[in-house]
């Protein structure tokens, strides 16, 4: 099973992108956050709290969900995305291979209403 579900904030506003002959996709990225307190079990009370962030690329290719997104997903909304992992390989623009990771969206939840823009 692939199965993939992330809580966190989006980094970026969307974009859509078609390639030619191509359905489109709706990409952003997500920022989760993990937290944990160093020290042994009987200072972990005391213990240092270390944070890591980790960035998710997210593609929605789902007909009406990548629209929704596109158009209500915005930088800095919290959000909760279902999906599964793909692994993939591209030529970048100096014909070097790269791998990419990505999550394929089915199902995104807003859990946060838009971040009011500051004039």
């Amino acid at each position: 099973m692939n199965r993939v579900q992330l809580l966190g904030r989006v980094g970026q506003d969307p974009v859509m992108r078609q390639v030619e002959g191509k359905n489109p996709v709706t990409i952003f990225s997500l920022a989760t956050n993990e937290m944990w307190r160093s020290g042994d079990n009987e200072t972990y009370q005391m213990g240092d709290v270390s944070q890591k962030t980790t960035w998710h690329r997210i593609s929605v290719f789902r007909p009406g969900l990548r629209d929704v997104a596109y158009q209500y997903v915005k930088k800095g909304a919290r959000v909760f995305v279902e999906g599964k992992v793909d692994y993939g390989e591209y030529m970048d623009k100096n014909n070097v291979r790269r791998q990419a990771t990505t999550i394929i969206a089915d199902n995104i939840i807003f859990l946060s209403d838009q971040i009011k823009e500051k004039a």
